[in-house]
C-alpha cells in the first residue's frame, strides 16, 4: 500500500546521470539500470575492483541481519532507510519468511525505487515504500505511512545498509543515526554498513570519483564508523566487522550471477584488505 498523495505524484527518472541504487543493483544481477549506470560501474571498477564483491557481500549480510532480527531479537517492524532497488530476498520477504506478521517501511530518494516498489508491493498492506530523503528524518518519521506501520513504543529495527558512505560529515551522520534511535524504544536495533578504506590515497580517489558523478560519498576508517555508532548502543556479537565475518552462513543461498561485463572483478576483495564493507548490528539497551 502506498499513500494516496504518492500514488498520484509523477515520477521523473533520470537516465543521463548514474544512480547509486541502479549501479549497486547491477552488481547484484539486476537488469533495472541504464547505460549511464553500467558505464560508470565499468569505469570505476578497474580502480576499485573490490566494489563488486563488497556490494554482494552487503546484500548477503542483509539476509543474515534480518533473519537474526526477526528470529533471535524478536523484531516485528523494520524501517529500511536508503533501501535501493528491489531484488531477491528483500527485507520484507526475509522478515516475513521468519515472522509473517512483520511490517516494513522502505525509504529511498531515487524515484525509480518508488516506481518498482509500487509494482512489487501492490496490495500488500504490511509493507510500503515511500520516496523521501533519509537524511531528512523529521520528514520520514512524520510520514503518514510510517505512522501507520511503525509503533515507536515497541522495539523496531532501523536499517542503514550500505548507505553510511552516502552521509558526508556535512550531513551530520551521527545526528541522523541517533535521531531515529533516540526515538526508538529500548530493545530496538540498528543494522549499519558502509564502505571503509584504510588507505588515505585510495579513499580520497574514490570519494572524488563518486562525488564528481553526483553521488554523495565519504569513505571512513573502521575507527570513524565506531565513533558514529557506539555511543549509547551495544554491538551484537561479533560486533562491527568486515561483513564477511558477521555470522557467516555457508548454507546461505547464493545471489544471482554478476553480469558478464563485471565477472573479471569477482574475487578482488581477497587480494587486499584496505577496502571492505564494514558494519554490524547494535542494540539500544
Amino acid at each position: 500500500m502506498v499513500a494516496a498523495e504518492e500514488r498520484e505524484s509523477p515520477i521523473e527518472i533520470r537516465d543521463d546521470i548514474p544512480a547509486s541504487a541502479r549501479v549497486y543493483g547491477w552488481a547484484l544481477g539486476s537488469k533495472d539500470n541504464y547505460q549511464v549506470d553500467r558505464d560508470f560501474a565499468l569505469k570505476t571498477a578497474p580502480a576499485f575492483p573490490e566494489s563488486i564483491d563488497i556490494s554482494r557481500q552487503n546484500r548477503l549480510f542483509l539476509y543474515r541481519a534480518v533473519r537474526y532480527l526477526a528470529t533471535e531479537a524478536g523484531i516485528r517492524q523494520f524501517l529500511d532507510l536508503g533501501c535501493g532497488l528491489p531484488t531477491d530476498n528483500n527485507v520484507h520477504q526475509v522478515a516475513q519468511r521468519f515472522a509473517p506478521d512483520a511490517r516494513v517501511v522502505y525509504v529511498d530518494i531515487d524515484p525509480i525505487v518508488l516506481a518498482y516498489g509500487r509494482a512489487l508491493l501492490a496490495g500488500d498492506g504490511s509493507t510500503v515504500v515511500i520516496n523521501a530523503d533519509f537524511r531528512d528524518l523529521d520528514a520520514v518519521l512524520s510520514h503518514s505511512e510510517v505512522g501507520r506501520l511503525i509503533d515507536f513504543d515497541e522495539p523496531l529495527a532501523v536499517l542503514f545498509l550500505s548507505v553510511g558512505h552516502h552521509l558526508t560529515d556535512a550531513d551530520d551522520p551521527r545526528g541522523i543515526l541517533h535521531t531515529v534511535m533516540d526515538r526508538a524504544a529500548p530493545g530496538s536495533h540498528l543494522a549499519f554498513s558502509q564502505v571503509v578504506c584504510s588507505d588515505p590515497g585510495r579513499a580520497a580517489e574514490l570519494d572524488a570519483r563518486m562525488n564528481a558523478a553526483g553521488i554523495p560519498w565519504q569513505n571512513r576508517t573502521r575507527e570513524e564508523v565506531g565513533a558514529l555508532l557506539l555511543d549509547g548502543l551495544e554491538p551484537v556479537d561479533p560486533g562491527l566487522v568486515n561483513l564477511l565475518h558477521w555470522r557467516p552462513d555457508p548454507d546461505q543461498s547464493p545471489l544471482p550471477p554478476v553480469p558478464d561485463e563485471l565477472a573479471r572483478f569477482v574475487g578482488a576483495s581477497r587480494m587486499g584488505r584496505d577496502v571492505c564493507e564494514y558494519g554490524g548490528i547494535l542494540r539500544k539497551p
